[in-house]
């Protein structure tokens, strides 16, 4: 049987990776491994928390020692790290959680696997999900390829970038098999909503103001999360070790079009007349070093392994207001304590 771990297996991409590994590979023991910080909600994974093959084990990838027996005691096969610190806004404001979670947390996971595989790397691998922001502000043309050289803008990129190149380097100095994708703005149910649309439809729904930052022309590429979880398990199986792929949604939107275009649905979904939620955007004071447009070329996953997204943006877009619609009470309880405090301080 073998044994996967998942880092930030609670949180929002984690937790449909988690879910699709356990239900379709039941010969995989598969560990979840989360600290269950403000974003990690096991309520995201009640439903296969009695499943046979799954695991859950509460922890901080910062505390080297626990990493380090976790691996001696479960000899995992291979890592899937999703875990990381990930709001750029949090970032700015305390950059240093950024360093010790995605810099340190990653080159502890690095050390026990090495060490835990003792150089007979035969059947193992360690994934590492990162993200497109590493590679800094696009024009108003041209995509991020595998190769564009990285030129991080934000202490959340920069930290990101950083453990990037530890698992680079991993692979060249002690040939540690790894594969590394960065993906496209992350969309879909069970998104902690500090994140543009979570947070959007949570204001929607409570008739807060929508927050816009500076002209709201900032442009994305959106990925549908159901898709990135199909994606990463296409990479963790039939990726090619030391390979990169960049994982997107084929799919741009500046910001203000986006919030247009969901306060057109929600008006609808919540029977409001057409018209009154957009009402509710705000433009406020842009954030420091916000880049100005991502958008990912995916062609190499697409021509090596197949992978396309299922769904247009607009349909994923229903989907994931209608899992919010239906999941108010899991809206409400992300949504007190801390977070509130968190809300005030970056909005108000």
């Amino acid at each position: 049987m073998s044994k996967i771990l998942i880092t930030g297996g609670a949180g929002f991409i984690g937790s449909h990776v988690v879910r699709r590994f356990v239900m379709n590979y039941p010969n995989y023991q598969i560990f979840n491994l989360d600290a269950l910080t403000y974003a990690g909600n096991l309520e995201n994974i009640a439903d296969i928390e009695q499943a046979p093959n799954y695991t859950f084990i509460k922890g901080d990838i910062t505390e080297a020692a626990f990493i380090e027996a976790l691996f001696q005691h479960h000899q995992f096969d291979g890592v899937i790290h999703l875990a990381a610190e990930s709001h750029v806004d949090r970032s700015i404001t305390d950059p240093l959680a950024f360093v010790k979670t995605n810099v340190i947390g990653t080159m502890n996971l690095l050390n026990a696997a090495r060490e835990s595989w003792k150089n007979n790397f035969a059947g193992k691998r360690f994934y590492h999900i990162s993200t497109d922001e590493v590679y800094g502000s696009l024009g108003a043309t041209g995509l991020f390829t595998e190769s564009t050289a990285y030129d991080p803008n934000s202490p959340y990129s920069a930290s990101k970038a950083s453990s990037d190149h530890f698992v680079r380097a991993y692979g060249e100095t002690y040939g540690l098999p790894y594969v590394i994708s960065n993906c496209s703005n992350n969309y879909g149910p069970n998104h902690f909503p500090e994140k543009l649309i979570p947070l959007f439809i949570h204001n929607i729904i409570s008739n807060k103001p929508l927050p816009v930052y500076g002209d709201g022309k900032y442009t994305r590429d959106w990925l549908f999360v159901l898709d990135h979880a199909r994606a990463i398990d296409l990479v963790f199986h039939e990726g090619i070790n030391h390979e990169t792929y960049n994982i997107g949604g084929f799919n741009e939107w500046q910001n203000i079009d986006l919030v247009k275009l969901l306060c057109q649905k929600m008006d609808v979904k919540l029977n409001r007349s057409p018209g009154t939620s957009v009402q509710l955007i705000t433009y406020v004071k842009d954030r420091p070093g916000h880049d100005l447009r991502y958008a990912i070329d995916a062609t190499k996953i697409e021509s090596t392994l197949g992978w396309r997204p299922s769904v247009t943006f607009e349909e994923g877009l229903e989907q994931t207001i209608d899992w919010y619609l239906a999941n108010e009470a899991w809206l409400a309880n992300v949504t007190s304590g801390e977070y509130q405090q968190y809300y005030e301080r970056q909005y108000s």
